[in-house]
């Protein structure tokens, strides 16, 4: 297998963490606004608003990270240019599932690996890295440890 640098990058910021916040740029086009991220191209959205287009990307992001998930691919943390215009973040249940899944895939383990590590059977790992799937705080607390790593959990003021 030769040096794959999207997977090399994505061991990057395993590494180095995420808090999952997209930058978002909002371009106002005749009648309506239009939200797009460089982190996740494929998301774009529109509003009769410029409140309406950050909904809506909002939602775009949930579904690329999902897809991504879903379709076994490589998914890169959002660097979080903090000199974007606007920052849409994932909520957190998607955010915590996101990082255990980029870990998982940085560790190089199978899903029958992980749950030897975890005690747990591959279904189970299997529904932890599901998106879709609701799993314990303290259940994605443990896979992050499994992985050698931690989740934080923070708050801010909105």
């Amino acid at each position: 297998m030769g040096f794959n640098p999207c997977l090399a990058f994505t061991r990057r910021r395993a590494e180095m963490g995420s808090n999952w916040i997209y930058g978002v740029a909002v371009v106002r086009e005749d009648d309506q606004f239009r939200a797009v991220c460089a982190e996740a191209p494929e998301a774009i959205a529109y509003g009769a608003t410029e409140a309406d287009a950050l909904r809506e990307m909002a939602e775009a992001l949930k579904a690329v990270v999902r897809g991504r998930i879903h379709m076994k691919l490589d998914l890169v943390p959002p660097a979080g240019d903090p000199a974007a215009p606007h920052q849409v973040g994932l909520p957190a249940q998607l955010a915590a599932k996101a990082s255990v899944y980029v870990a998982w895939r940085a560790s190089g383990l199978s899903k029958v690996a992980l749950g030897e590590r975890l005690d747990r059977r591959e279904g189970e790992v299997r529904r932890i890295l599901d998106p879709d799937h609701r799993t314990g705080l303290d259940q994605l607390e443990e896979a992050a440890a499994a992985l050698g790593g931690r989740l934080i959990v923070s708050f801010e003021a909105a």
